[in-house]
């Protein structure tokens, strides 16, 4: 068979990837003595890291997550209120596989999106399912189905995905059509998914949060702390921390 009737067929059995390269792959097998099983073997993982390239890049376009923000990138020591080692083990996916819930609080600055988005990167990294949602945003995409219970919208993305990070929860506080909303958001992915949060404020102001309604904040957290793990950062904010070295090396001038 000819090298055009082997693109062809490459191309028939959507190995796109590899197609354009197949002719080098050949060379090359000659040029350094390859055998068959060398070769294919090569072939295939190139199209294999190119399609999963491909994926990644799709899913994460989907899931709305900011762009930046991985865990490789955060700097633990800056923020050592923050052990390396448990974000490492929810690195693993482990939690998602046992719908677990990741709660991370702490003041403006430190690093929660950070965790959060880094957590939702990795996560489809290793094939999940996943969305992110400012407060803001999940609000309004829950009161455009306001008469449809939560838990009846399994197509919905924030129903459905394995992994939800809800981001900046606390700085604005939800009137009573929206807390009640928001339980039912929490009550539909109970036991069924993983839902990551970050909060400035915290646990106790959370009443506040959910227009002074005690029932309904204490049920949103026994929710969301039952099979959580939860992160308290009390350290420097990133955002002012250029800031701060510019005013220290003002002071030494």
């Amino acid at each position: 068979m000819s090298l055009t009737g082997i693109e062809r067929n490459m191309e028939m059995l959507k190995l796109v990837h590899t197609r354009s390269c197949v002719a080098e792959l050949l060379e090359e097998a000659s040029r350094e003595k390859h055998g068959p099983m060398e070769f294919f073997d090569k072939l295939l993982a190139m199209e294999v890291e190119a399609r999963e390239e491909r994926r990644i890049a799709a899913s994460l376009k989907v899931s709305g997550l900011p762009r930046g923000m991985r865990l490789e990138s955060f700097d633990f020591l800056f923020q050592p209120a923050v052990e390396k080692s448990r974000v490492d083990f929810l690195g693993s996916c482990d939690y998602i596989r046992r719908a677990e819930n990741v709660l991370l609080f702490g003041p403006p600055g430190v690093g929660k999106s950070h965790l959060a988005v880094g957590l939702g990167v990795r996560a489809v990294e290793h094939g999940f399912s996943v969305i992110y949602y400012t407060v803001e945003e999940l609000l309004q995409q829950l009161k455009r189905r306001a008469d449809i219970p939560v838990a009846k919208q399994r197509g919905r993305a924030y129903v459905k995905s394995s992994l939800v990070v809800v981001d900046e929860l606390g700085y604005q506080s939800l009137d009573r059509a929206e807390t009640h909303l928001f339980f039912q958001f929490v009550s539909a992915r109970y036991m069924k998914g993983s839902t990551i949060i970050t909060s400035n404020r915290s646990v106790k102001d959370w009443v506040q949060i959910f227009a002074g309604d005690e029932m309904a904040a204490t049920a949103v957290l026994d929710r969301l702390f039952h099979k959580a793990h939860i992160f308290n950062i009390d350290g420097h904010s990133y955002r002012l921390k250029d800031f701060n070295q510019t005013m220290k090396g003002a002071h030494l001038e």
